[in-house]
């Protein structure tokens, strides 16, 4: 018994770092991204989602660092929805919009 809650606890801790990590990677992406990419793409705007990419990450780190019990996994199920819209969806129409100019990519 005490076998399968340890093996259930650092699975769960495994993943919230997983999810930590996805979180990361979306708010450094959306801090890298020129603001008017966003708004060519009417994706909202870039401070709205460096807002929900840095608020994911908060949730992440306090739930990988303190355990995933309650409203915490709520929350960081949120979080890594978040996360994973703005990867998913907001970051390829940045994308192909930012490395487009008059002459092609420059």
């Amino acid at each position: 018994m005490e076998i399968v809650l340890l093996t259930e606890f650092w699975l769960f801790r495994g993943l919230a770092f997983l999810a930590l990590g996805i979180e990361l990677w979306a708010l450094v992406d959306c801090a890298q991204r020129k603001p008017a990419s966003f708004e060519a793409t009417f994706k909202r705007t870039k401070s709205f989602w460096l807002g929900m990419t840095a608020g994911a990450a908060g949730i992440g780190a306090l739930t990988a660092l303190f355990g995933a019990a309650g409203l915490f996994g709520l929350l960081q199920l949120v979080a890594i929805i978040a996360a994973c819209v703005y990867l998913a969806d907001v970051k390829p129409a940045v994308s192909e919009v930012q490395g487009s100019g008059p002459y092609g990519p420059w």
